[in-house]
């Protein structure tokens, strides 16, 4: 029987890939036995379970590199977490007894990869972002196999080592639902321009700041417009909702307002949009991919590597979104540009159609023909 261990985490960009890999796996062996190593201290501790997987804590923490009080403690933390990790993966390696152990990055794949490569076991990564995160460009040089998002993301690796694109997958619910049923669904009319704009579940101050002025723009101009906000976490200790009273912006009875801290169905909220708005972690663009929508990304100034700016960036090229780095976003700044998509709605539309384009459709089958060698191998031992 298959074993297989995947270790990932510390953000869902790292766990809902290695969730998603398992179940690619399991519609081709359907008896595999699956476990995940992960921090208990992060966000796999709870997803995992729940996904029904056995979970194997083990602590890893990353190293900070701007020095002050708070990070050198947080660092002398680190280094005690680090001299436990390979006694720690050997532990979960010898109770669980993998035939092929999977890495989707973050601090935790870095030591149980590399232990499991180092005994003998066959590995594999997936690398999410198109500027691969430390943990995937150490673990590169060991993995039997390495998967990649976006081409873009090669130029940063060793050009010895044989890489495959496989795209990302996204979760149940995108690219099912047509923008007519999302509309209906949600109240909508069919005509009207419809915009969603989110800052992820934490939210987004910059993002939210913004907005607020945007849809205070409608009201000022009499432009009609369906948006769909979510102002997360930050949004909520900001009180969002009050500053737009404040500027004149009632929610209640409105038609063409729909203001959320959390966003429970994003499929359908997406589906409806001709235009996103949003930060650009790697799992969002492909979701935009899959629906095939255009968008605004406001990449995080404060991600490992800046590789938000990166994953846009592969948008932009492609003609299918409008980057702003933060620094440059400003309430004005977005104003103008949906200004000037909702009055050229050719250029509108050609965002979502290359968003569309570059989509990966085959995305599974590409994850599961990069690793079926391996657990064929795996499998006749």
């Amino acid at each position: 029987m298959l074993r297989v261990l995947l270790a990932g985490g510390g953000t869902a960009g790292h766990v809902n890939p290695a969730l998603a890999i398992a179940e690619i796996i399991k519609k081709h062996h359907s008896e595999a036995e699956f476990a995940f190593a992960g921090n208990p201290e992060k966000l796999e501790a709870k997803l995992v379970p729940q996904a029904g997987y056995k979970f194997y804590p083990i602590q890893v923490e990353g190293f900070q590199r701007k020095l002050n009080k708070k990070n050198i403690k947080r660092n002398l933390h680190a280094l005690k977490c680090l001299t436990k990790t390979t006694s720690r993966s050997r532990e979960i390696i010898g109770d669980f007894k993998p035939d092929l152990v999977i890495g989707t990055g973050g601090y935790v794949a870095g030591p149980v990869v590399r232990t499991a490569a180092k005994m003998g076991i066959l590995t594999a990564i997936h690398e999410q972002n198109a500027y691969p995160g430390v943990t995937n460009k150490l673990l590169s040089k060991y993995a039997d196999k390495v998967m990649l998002t976006v081409e873009e993301a090669k130029q940063y690796l060793d050009p010895k080592i044989e890489y495959t694109v496989t795209g990302l997958p996204v979760r149940s619910g995108f690219s099912t639902i047509t923008k007519e049923q999302a509309r209906h669904e949600l109240g909508f009319d069919n005509d009207t321009v419809c915009i969603l704009s989110t800052g992820g579940s934490l939210g987004a101050g910059a993002i939210n700041s913004a907005v607020l002025d945007l849809i205070a723009w409608y009201k000022s101009e009499g432009v009609t417009v369906n948006h769909i906000h979510s102002y997360g976490g930050n949004g909520k200790s900001t009180q969002f909702e009050k500053c737009l009273a404040d500027k004149g912006v009632t929610l209640q009875g409105n038609p063409h307002l729909m203001v959320k801290e959390y966003i429970n169905n994003m499929p359908t909220c997406m589906a409806a949009a001709d235009l996103v708005i949003s930060r650009c972690g790697a799992n969002a663009l492909t979701e935009l991919e899959a629906m095939g929508r255009g968008s605004i990304l406001v990449p995080s100034p404060i991600v490992a590597g800046n590789h938000q700016y990166y994953n846009g960036m592969v948008l932009q090229k492609a003609g299918a979104a409008i980057v702003i780095e933060q620094k440059d976003f400003t309430s004005e700044k977005l104003i103008s540009i949906v200004k000037e998509l909702l009055a050229d709605r050719e250029k509108l539309a050609a965002l979502s159609e290359n968003a569309a384009r570059i989509y990966i459709k085959d995305t599974d089958d590409r994850i599961y023909s990069a690793l079926a060698p391996l657990i064929e191998k795996a499998e006749s031992k």
